[in-house]
């Protein structure tokens, strides 16, 4: 008798668990945080304006889950701790971490380039992954996930763009460290590592690009489902999606 294939393990029931997902008011995260309360998460949710994160929640109750919204600058540590206090509250445990929230910056040289803007994007792109994660960590235990939105900037360069590529640079640095600190704790760590995808963000620095050719923040979502929902034990350490800038 041929031998039996052996059966694909069914995915991991999301239903019941809870979320973190930052910068979650538009763009990849809103779109990520649809595709969790989609699939039965809980969901704490934040970013800095105020009244696009409320819309973002009336949009993400209508999947019947619970839904906590709290404006948040990641890159302020008190408004962090405040943050995951009223996680706690609410949920008092984090199975999931989205670590999304994050900025660009108009092109400009280096020798052009304003030290407050350097400082602005290292602060929320690699400081605010730091104190984001840092604050989440305590809830977490053994099948948690955490998920780094990193950029194909923390692997390759692009002129005019010092400050945000040394921020994905130092970003990927962090999350190999991380993976290795919480490894024997079974909670595992992904590197998403996406291309050119159609949000917000190209209005900063190239406003013509061709949208169409981009990949849909709804794709990356799925991706990125797919890596919280294979069963525990499985490793995905990068998720790496869609094309790079200079290919569009």
């Amino acid at each position: 008798m041929p031998a039996k294939k052996a059966s694909a393990q069914p995915p991991q029931s999301l239903a019941g668990k809870v979320a973190i997902v930052t910068g979650a008011s538009r763009g990849i995260g809103l779109a990520i945080a649809e595709a969790l309360a989609a699939s039965g998460c809980n969901l704490g949710i934040t970013a800095r304006h105020a009244d696009a994160l409320r819309q973002a929640a009336k949009k993400l109750q209508s999947h019947d889950v619970a839904v906590l919204e709290k404006p948040c600058d990641v890159g302020d540590p008190k408004a962090v701790d405040d943050f995951f206090r009223a996680v706690k509250e609410q949920f008092g445990k984090v199975n999931i971490l989205i670590n999304n929230a994050g900025m660009a910056h108009p092109l400009a040289d280096i020798e052009k380039l304003s030290w407050e803007t350097w400082q602005q994007v290292i602060q929320a792109n690699l400081s605010g992954l730091f104190l984001v994660t840092r604050a989440a960590l305590p809830l977490m235990g053994a099948g948690g996930t955490i998920v780094n939105n990193l950029s194909v900037a923390a692997r390759q360069v692009f002129q005019g763009m010092s400050a945000y590529c040394a921020s994905k640079f130092g970003a990927l640095g962090f999350t190999e460290t991380l993976r290795e600190e919480v490894r024997e704790r079974g909670i595992r760590v992904v590197a998403l590592i996406p291309g050119a995808v159609s949000t917000d963000i190209w209005q900063q620095f190239w406003p013509e690009a061709p949208r169409d050719r981009m990949v849909p923040p709804a794709t990356i979502a799925e991706a990125v489902l797919h890596a919280i929902s294979v069963p525990e034990g499985t490793v995905i350490s990068e998720l790496m999606i869609g094309p790079v800038a200079g290919t569009l």
